[in-house]
């Protein structure tokens, strides 16, 4: 690969870093805030190295012109020449360029144009859709719940509270929860949801909570729902299903917590 396409993909990478890290918070939809200074890092590393890169080429341009004019237009670093005047060195070989950039290596250049033009979006209904729900952890003790009305409640404390808690707390609440609108088939309800990633997108899992309402929000729409617990099954076994009557649907911007499963902080 020449020298000119080895800088302009490690500037274009840099930059496209920089402005996904530093300059917005684009890569939010991909990693957790924690990995945000490491990229902002790789990204001043990658573009310095382009820049280091780009100044050794043109300082060894500069050498090499007055080189040739300092011996009189002879470089003494060719190869020799036969009668002909042929050269044959070691660079020569007949009917072939060895510098010239492969097609495919062109390529390359476009996910680090993809970085700095075209930001795919955060993940949503459509990763969620085609995902099981996160299993949730086994819990024995519950502490006793806050008799705020509605109650704010994460999606896995709504699971566990439906499913694991004996004492039966949830029954008759009114709970609120907010999450992303999740379609599924046959209509009548959707899913409110929840992606979790550990690290970031590739490790994604989806907490999920059926909703059971007079109408069905459109997908990727961030919403806070307000209802009680659907009845079914035996609450405080596997059998009582994680539902809920909605009684109000209210659409929220995506908060900046957006990939945890917790109560909503601000948008940023």
């Amino acid at each position: 690969m020449r020298r000119p396409l080895q800088v302009t993909l490690l500037v274009l990478c840099g930059l496209g870093l920089l402005h996904a890290s530093l300059f917005t918070d684009l890569c939010l939809r991909y990693v957790k805030p924690g990995m945000r200074p490491l990229l902002i890092v790789s990204g001043l590393v990658l573009l310095v190295l382009g820049i280091a890169e780009a100044a050794t080429r043109e300082g060894s341009k500069g050498h090499g012109r007055h080189g040739g004019q300092a011996h009189g237009g002879h470089a003494h670093g060719a190869g020799p020449h036969t009668e002909t005047g042929q050269h044959h060195g070691p660079d020569a070989h007949a009917g072939h360029d060895h510098s010239a950039v492969p097609r495919v290596a062109w390529l390359l250049l476009l996910p680090a144009l993809s970085l700095l033009f075209y930001a795919p979006p955060a993940l949503g209904a459509y990763t969620a859709s085609r995902q099981p729900a996160k299993v949730v952890a086994e819990q024995d003790d519950f502490d006793p719940l806050p008799k705020t009305s509605p109650l704010p409640i994460t999606l896995t404390d709504f699971t566990t509270r439906v499913q694991q808690d004996r004492t039966l707390a949830i029954k008759g609440r009114t709970v609120q929860m907010s999450g992303l609108v999740t379609p599924v088939a046959g209509g009548g309800s959707w899913d409110l949801t929840r992606i979790i990633i550990s690290c970031c997108a590739a490790d994604a899992q989806s907490v999920k909570v059926r909703i059971y309402s007079d109408s069905i929000p459109p997908a990727n729409t961030w919403v806070s729902v307000t209802g009680n617990w659907h009845p079914g099954g035996k609450l405080g076994t596997k059998s009582a299903p994680i539902a809920l009557d909605a009684r109000t649907t209210k659409k929220i911007q995506r908060p900046s917590n957006g990939y945890q499963d917790a109560l909503p902080f601000p948008s940023g």
